[in-house]
This record gives C-alpha cells, sequence and structure tokens, in this order.
C-alpha cells in the first residue's frame, strides 16, 4: 500500500486567456514541483477549481498529470463529487489511466448522515480496490464535518489510507492520529498554517496550497519538522487565505510570473486591498523564492 508523507502540492489548474486547461503551462507546472522536492502532486482538488471543471475535463486534466509525471512521484487525484455514483466514475477512471490514489471530498450540499457518509466512502474504495483513498473534510467549503467515530471506522478499509483534515480544530487531529494509529492511518494537515502542529501531534504532513510557491520550503518543513522554516512563510500562508482560495495563490503566481491565468467564474479576482497586503509578503520574501 502507498506510504504517503510529506507535501502534496495541491496543484492549481492554470487556464488560457479564452478560460481553457493551459496544458503548456500545466506541464511546466509539474516539472517546477517535482524539481523543487514535492513529495506528491495533488490535481483536481478545491485549489485546482475542480467544481469549476467539468467531467470530461477533470479526466483530461488526471491523465495529462499522470503522464506528464512519469512515476517520479505519487500523483494523487482529486475525484470527490455529492453524487456517489459520478465519484465511483471518476475514481475509477483515476485508476484506470495510472493515478497513485484519489483524494475524495466529502460530498457537499447533500449534508448526509454519518451513516450515509460511510456508504458513501466505503462504495467508493471498493469500486477502486486495491488503488488507495484519501478522504478529505472541509467543512468551510461542504458544510459537513465527518466525525472521528466515522473517520475510525472508515481507516479499518484497507485501501482508505488517510484523510486530508481541514478542520483547523487540532483536538479533533489529535484524535483523529490518536483512535486511527493501529491502522497506520496518515493525517495530512489541509491547512499550511497548521502543519507544524500537526506534524507535532504525529501527521504525515500536509496537502498544501503554499507549496505551489515554495514546494522546496513545504518539502522541508516535512522532513525536518523545521520550526523556524515555518515560521519564515507562516505570514505567507496566511495571506493566500484572505480570499477565497485559489484566488490568492494564483495571484500571488502570477505576480511572481508563472502566468497561470486566473480563475474561473463564479470566482473572481479579490480586491486592491487584499492584493496589496499579497505583494507586501511577496516582496519580503522576495530573495527566498526560486522562481
Amino acid at each position: 500500500m502507498l506510504n504517503l508523507y510529506g507535501s502534496g502540492v495541491a496543484l492549481v489548474t492554470p487556464f488560457t486567456n479564452d478560460n481553457n486547461i493551459n496544458y503548456d503551462k500545466l506541464e511546466e507546472l509539474i516539472e517546477y514541483q517535482i524539481g523543487n522536492n514535492t513529495d506528491f502532486l495533488v490535481p483536481c482538488g478545491t485549489t485546482g477549481e475542480s467544481s469549476s471543471l467539468s467531467n470530461n475535463e477533470k479526466k483530461q486534466l488526471i491523465k495529462f498529470v499522470v503522464e506528464k509525471t512519469k512515476n517520479r512521484i505519487p500523483v494523487i487525484a482529486g475525484t470527490g463529487s455529492n453524487n456517489t455514483k459520478i465519484a465511483i466514475e471518476m475514481s475509477k477512471y483515476a485508476k484506470k489511466v495510472g493515478a497513485d490514489g484519489v483524494l475524495v471530498v466529502t460530498p457537499y450540499y447533500n449534508k448526509s448522515n454519518q451513516e450515509g457518509l460511510y456508504v458513501h466512502y466505503k462504495k467508493i474504495a471498493d469500486a477502486i480496490y486495491p488503488l488507495p483513498l484519501i478522504l478529505y473534510n472541509v467543512p468551510s467549503r461542504t458544510g459537513i464535518d465527518i466525525s472521528v467515530e466515522t473517520i475510525v471506522k472508515l481507516a479499518r478499509i484497507e485501501n482508505i489510507i488517510g484523510i486530508k483534515e481541514a478542520n483547523p480544530s487540532l483536538e479533533k487531529i489529535a484524535n483523529i492520529i490518536n483512535t486511527t494509529k493501529e491502522y497506520n492511518f496518515k493525517v495530512f494537515s489541509g491547512n499550511d498554517n497548521l502543519l507544524i502542529p500537526t506534524l507535532s501531534l504525529g501527521g504525515s504532513g500536509v496537502i498544501s496550497v503554499c507549496a505551489n510557491i515554495i514546494p522546496d520550503k513545504m518539502h522541508n518543513i516535512c522532513t525536518n519538522n523545521d520550526k523556524d522554516l515555518f515560521f519564515t512563510y507562516l505570514d505567507l500562508m496566511n495571506v493566500l487565505f484572505v480570499d477565497v482560495n485559489p484566488i490568492m495563490v494564483k495571484e500571488a503566481m502570477n505576480y511572481l510570473g508563472l502566468d497561470v491565468g486566473k480563475v474561473r467564474l463564479p470566482l473572481y479576482k479579490s480586491s486592491n486591498v487584499n492584493n496589496l497586503k499579497l505583494y507586501k509578503v511577496l516582496e519580503m520574501l522576495k530573495d527566498e523564492f526560486k522562481i
């Protein structure tokens, strides 16, 4: 079974001026990430604007990332949906084209009860066995919070190997780690600014927005449990969330010359006030970037 650890980048989806996926730029981003020690790639997640991509676009994007990565590092494809049938279809497709695992967000809007969440995930995991599945809990986006008890039940399923936990409660993170340790269950921080606390509790790393800009630094924080490096970039981690993700990280990448295009509607560019806050942090750190 896949033994993930470290910094996985929640990869942005670059767009052309006419709002199509920019595959030339995506290939550049893949090479940039691999060349700067990112531990694994996560396309088609929240930061990749998955909710604004069609299913065909997601399939093409996942296939492209797998093919261009060429087994150099793992690819964990975002395949979640609030429709269980579609989540199974997308996860089977990711398996077919060679992804190393899938990241499956809790069903949004439906607001399933906990037993429904368990059955949803079990059906997906069974459909793609033995491909590894990582749960993704982000209640601020989905309106639902998967409970520790449900996570423990799911951790007993062989190919459900971990969770990206974006509930900011350190108490919950501690409880997940403590109650699933017998299953070798991985807990990845879904919040960059909680990476060191998560690692200190026994977490396995992060699925990171900030890694789009500083992949080597996020890798080193994970590898060395480097608190000083973490605090160096804490302002950057925080300023990337003064508006809805991935608005600010795309603005930052464009400011630094990575030219990833705009976000898709209904997301929209941020205010001048927020952008100035971002630029100030970027300028303070400009000597640190390898871009």
